[in-house]
């Protein structure tokens, strides 16, 4: 972690250019990845990121964006807002135009002033599930599935490929927290709609210990249970899960659960499980092999190469391929120097845009930033996660109730 850390301070020593929002045509254009490394989120952060720094290392090495460069402002946050703030605020000062905080907190915190300030903020698998609405939230893009829409999906696979819904008896398993409460209410709505039995079990952070709470779901007797935490927390739901007698391929996940979980369960034993997947594992993808080539094998990656390819890696590569993308279509769109909201207008031109067949194809508009809820199921095969759907997206019409109710609150209460 040291190293790590030291390698992050070289990264974001970046000398202020005394410009807000906006960098001048002959400045690389630059994006701020103010990341926890340190607290809470370091379970998933170090590939995340690492995915991320490679692909615009990809990006620059392929000649940039119409002759840009993309430099990445590299900073911890710790998971505390006040700090995350302070670094926001310097990045800007340096000319980011985009920032990505993968904190719930931290980003929560930052709203307002995004907003305020005209800057983009990306807020991948995390922060409001609200912000979908461009309307309310114009300069926040959650740009993949929400966990209304991870839950819908999940949900919808069960009904189609696993049985059927109706008079099923489902168990939410959540660790204690907003997160954890988050899908709730359109699981319940489904749970009208569908004529199942739903119920919902809570246990403490950071869920090292879950064994009341599964004497709980033991004595439901649940066809089905969906496991909502993150995490060393997912692992020890799953094995309780098992020990509680449910079959592992009963067992479904929310997006974070990935191959660190499942070698920590026991890789024959993890198997069956399955979980909502946001974007394709694996190097065998157009863009891994040219990372592979052209930045892993000449040694300017940004961490291990064992990373290259597992889950958070590939979702960090996703990230900075979709914000790569609408740069470009900003450029082309306003020219340099690019702004928070000739950014802004890049992400609602991208259409059906998929990283050549790395994720699902994601859209953007004015009253849409979520890009369409688009995921799939992917099953753990005792060594990979191998998909078993084709992208798909279930049950929209109840996520944007959500959607729409929660930022109609924001609203009101800004």
């Amino acid at each position: 972690m040291k190293s790590f850390l030291k390698g992050l301070a070289g990264a974001a020593s970046i000398a202020a250019i005394g410009i807000s929002g906006a960098a001048k045509a002959d400045e690389p254009i630059r994006f701020a990845l103010l990341q926890d490394f340190t607290a809470v989120y370091t379970f998933v952060t170090d590939e995340y990121n690492q995915g991320q720094r490679d692909y615009i290392e990809l990006v620059n090495r392929e000649g940039g964006l119409n002759g840009h460069e993309i430099e990445a402002i590299i900073r911890d946050t710790g998971n505390e807002p006040q700090r995350g703030i302070e670094a926001y605020n310097r990045a800007r000062r340096e000319g980011a135009i985009l920032v990505d905080f993968l904190s719930t907190p931290v980003s929560r915190a930052a709203v307002n002033r995004v907003l305020d300030d005209e800057v983009v903020m990306i807020t991948v698998l995390h922060g409001r599930g609200d912000a979908s609405d461009g309307t309310t939230f114009p300069y926040i893009f959650p740009m993949m599935a929400t966990y209304w829409s991870q839950a819908t999906l999940l949900l919808d696979y069960i009904d189609r490929e696993q049985g059927g819904l109706e008079g099923k008896r489902i168990a939410h398993v959540y660790i204690d927290s907003p997160f954890g409460r988050e899908p709730v209410p359109v699981m319940e709505e489904l749970a009208q709609r569908k004529d199942f039995e739903l119920r919902t079990y809570a246990y403490p952070s950071p869920g090292n210990e879950q064994s009341a709470t599964w004497s709980d779901v033991r004595r439901f007797r649940p066809d089905h249970v969906i496991l909502w935490g993150a995490g060393g927390g997912q692992a020890v739901s799953v094995r309780e899960a098992i020990r509680n007698g449910i079959p592992q391929e009963n067992i479904l996940s929310v997006v974070w659960m990935a191959e660190t979980d499942a070698r920590t369960i026991g890789e024959e034993r993890a198997t069956g499980i399955k979980r909502f997947e946001a974007v394709a594992t694996g190097t065998d993808l157009p863009i891994m092999q040219r990372i592979l080539e052209e930045v892993i094998e000449p040694g300017h990656g940004a961490g291990p190469s064992e990373n290259v390819g597992t889950t958070y890696y590939n979702i960090g590569v996703a990230s900075m391929a979709v914000a790569t993308e609408a740069a470009r279509l900003a450029l082309e769109e306003h020219g340099a120097p690019l702004t928070g909201t000739s950014l802004r207008d890049g992400f609602r031109m991208i259409r059906d845009f998929d990283a050549e067949g790395m994720m699902p194809p994601v859209s953007f508009a004015e009253d849409d930033h979520q890009g369409g809820g688009y995921g799939r199921v992917s099953r753990w095969n005792g060594e990979a996660w191998e998909a078993v759907t084709d992208w798909f997206t279930a049950h929209q019409d109840i996520v944007w109730e959500e959607i729409e109710k929660d930022a109609a609150g924001f609203r009101e209460g800004r």
